[in-house]
């Protein structure tokens, strides 16, 4: 209790504890990394996958895992009611300040109330999910929610938009209890997903569904560096940064509460295409200067605005994609060339 009530005066809508001791998920996470559903990204299957197998690779001191989950949800439409042919789609996630910067100086807050309330010294790591841990896992060990077919961490009472983060420490602490599995029959984020990139698990007594990195538009649009598969580029949509298509669908986030954290206030919500494709890599910076965007890359967000004005079809997007075909990034003036031929084919 008085953890979920010092993470709560930390900004931190969700809190719990696990212990620090490996889990059964690590074995699972070493068979989807074998299965190859990580495509390119590296970081996920080099070294540090090993890392991954037990917080005390992290911290040698580590007794528990103190989870805690931040709300991010906005007032805005969901991308599945967004109804216009003129607007990119930047995943919700993305729409303000970077959440590493903002979860990591509340969990440096956390950690000092900690010190005011321990009995005793405590040495701690912070992580934000660019640390090697399997931190829905722990989250769910925690009592934070349960892992949903699409495998975000799903909480009963507050939806799934959520960012975590987690203190490792030397205290311990005594751990929650994981909440039961509520997804049921429901297959709503299974048959919304455009890619098909959620699909049935070959883990021996592991989660019934997974994603393959490779088929996902998030994946597509922020981590792929090369061309977008072109049997798949029809499927992207209007998705410039990340999808939400399986959270937008979820029942649990029907009612999902709303961040009151200005942190995360919409500076990036639904721009326009044509503006888009029409800014310098300066601007790109500077734009998106504090935001998650930036991950993309310039010439990555340039690839992916090309393919979703080629999606949409307007006559509109013709004149800014003869300009970006042309452009001497072989990238993007090969995604622009492809959605040219969409607008001629419609």
């Amino acid at each position: 209790m008085l953890i979920r009530q010092l993470a709560l005066e930390c900004g931190f809508e969700l809190a719990g504890v696990a212990s620090a001791a490996p889990l059964p998920e690590a074995a699972y996470y070493h068979q989807w990394v074998h299965a190859g559903y990580a495509g390119e990204m590296r970081y996920l299957t080099d070294h540090r996958a090993a890392v991954r197998d037990d917080p005390r690779n992290l911290l040698p001191t580590a007794r528990s895992v103190i989870c805690v989950g931040k709300l991010y949800n906005g007032p805005e439409p969901y991308s599945t009611r967004l109804d216009s042919n003129d607007l990119a789609w930047i995943s919700r996630y993305a729409w303000g300040d970077d959440y590493h910067d903002v979860m990591r100086g509340g969990l440096e807050r956390l950690a000092g109330k900690l010190r005011e309330h321990a009995s005793e010294p405590f040495a701690y790591k912070i992580c934000v999910d660019t640390a090697p841990l399997l931190e829905r896992a722990y989250a769910r060990m925690a009592g934070l929610g349960w892992i949903g077919k699409n495998t975000c961490l799903i909480n009963q009472r507050m939806g799934s938009w959520f960012f975590l983060g987690e203190l490792i420490t030397s205290l311990d602490l005594e751990p929650d209890t994981p909440p039961p599995d509520s997804c049921g029959t429901c297959t709503r984020c299974i048959d919304a997903c455009p890619t098909a990139a959620i699909i049935p698990s070959d883990s021996a007594g592991g989660p019934e569904w997974t994603i393959d990195s490779r088929r996902c538009i998030a994946y597509f649009t922020i981590e792929l560096r090369g061309p977008i598969p072109a049997d798949s580029r029809g499927r992207v949509g209007h998705h410039v940064f990340g999808c939400d298509i399986c959270q937008d669908v979820c029942p649990w986030n029907a009612r999902a509460p709303v961040t009151g954290d200005l942190a995360f206030a919409p500076a990036h919500f639904a721009p326009d295409l044509a503006r888009l494709a029409q800014i310098s890599e300066a601007e790109f910076r500077e734009i998106f200067r504090t935001s998650p965007v930036k991950r993309a890359r310039y010439s990555g967000f340039l690839r992916n605005v090309a393919v979703a004005m080629g999606n949409q079809g307007s006559e509109r997007f013709r004149q800014p994609l003869e300009q970006m075909a042309q452009s001497p990034d072989p990238l993007v003036a090969e995604h622009a060339r492809w959605a040219l031929a969409q607008l001629e084919s419609k």
